[in-house]
């Protein structure tokens, strides 16, 4: 079992005093500014990274309209120009110097003039354009599970995220299992989560981990990214991936070290190690 903390729960020694990984979340690390990569900054983060004995993900830049999101970083991969694209295979580039074990992206929208199925049908064709990218440089994506509390998200539902995996057909584009998402678009219900994570069990590259009440609220749209054991989750429900003998990371997507060891202590218990 692999633990590890997204960037933003604390600093690259902090986090490998808990945990054996961290996934690198690209929009919030400030190595952007008006969507240009700034190399120097990256470096210097590299340089601290090197310092610490972990192992690595990769959270590529994604769709968000919220105050705290960099709007120069945002990529709806349903609709991708130039610009998006350069932004993904950057995370790409930078999976593949690392070694990382999955880069995470998000679904696209269906907020367009076209109908949804269209937007499907154009976020698959981009994604057999990334899937290729990666192939090439050896790293593997993980197209995640939305929640279905926010509107306009494609991929909410573990069957249309399955499709869209089995659609682009490369072994370098599996699924990255949200829990948290699954809980809010499951309303809550722990049988309906636990048949969300089998329906995507076989396909899964990646898992994120972390907590909410599995309802709408006016903030985040419920996705409150609380610690594991904070919520209402029942984290039983990711044995359901030992089926198919998982044995990736859990990132747990918490914004303190307090939340990780109150994560770590939950996740450990839940899965009797």
């Amino acid at each position: 079992m692999i633990l590890g903390a997204s960037s933003f729960a604390g600093s690259f020694s902090d986090i490998a005093s808990e945990l054996q990984s961290v996934e690198l979340y690209m929009p919030k690390l400030g190595v952007y500014k008006d969507s240009v990569l700034q190399k120097d900054i990256l470096e210097s983060l590299l340089d601290e990274l090197s310092t610490a004995d972990l192992k690595t993900s990769i959270h590529a830049p994604y769709f968000a309209d919220v105050p705290t999101y960099p709007k120069d970083v945002v990529v709806d991969v349903a609709s991708m120009g130039e610009r998006e694209f350069r932004l993904i295979r950057e995370s790409i580039e930078l999976a593949s110097r690392l070694g990382s074990q999955v880069i995470v992206l998000h679904p696209g929208r269906f907020e367009c003039e076209d109908d949804r199925e269209s937007c499907f049908n154009k976020m698959v064709s981009n994604l057999k354009t990334l899937a290729s990218d990666a192939e090439d440089s050896g790293v593997v994506l993980g197209l995640e599970n939305k929640e279905g509390t926010s509107t306009g998200n494609l991929c909410c539902d573990a069957t249309e995220l399955v499709r869209a995996v089995k659609a682009v057909n490369s072994d370098n584009l599996g699924a990255t299992f949200d829990i948290g998402h699954a809980n809010l678009t499951c309303g809550g219900d722990t049988d309906k989560l636990r048949q969300f994570a089998k329906t995507m069990a076989s396909h899964v590259v990646h898992v994120h981990v972390h907590d909410n009440d599995g309802v709408w609220t006016g903030e985040y749209d419920g996705d409150q990214h609380l610690a594991p054991g904070a919520g209402t989750i029942d984290y039983t429900v990711l044995k359901e991936l030992e089926d198919e003998t998982y044995n990736g990371i859990f990132n747990m997507e918490v914004f303190s070290m307090d939340d990780v060891r109150t994560g770590k202590a939950t996740l450990k218990k839940a899965l009797n190690v």
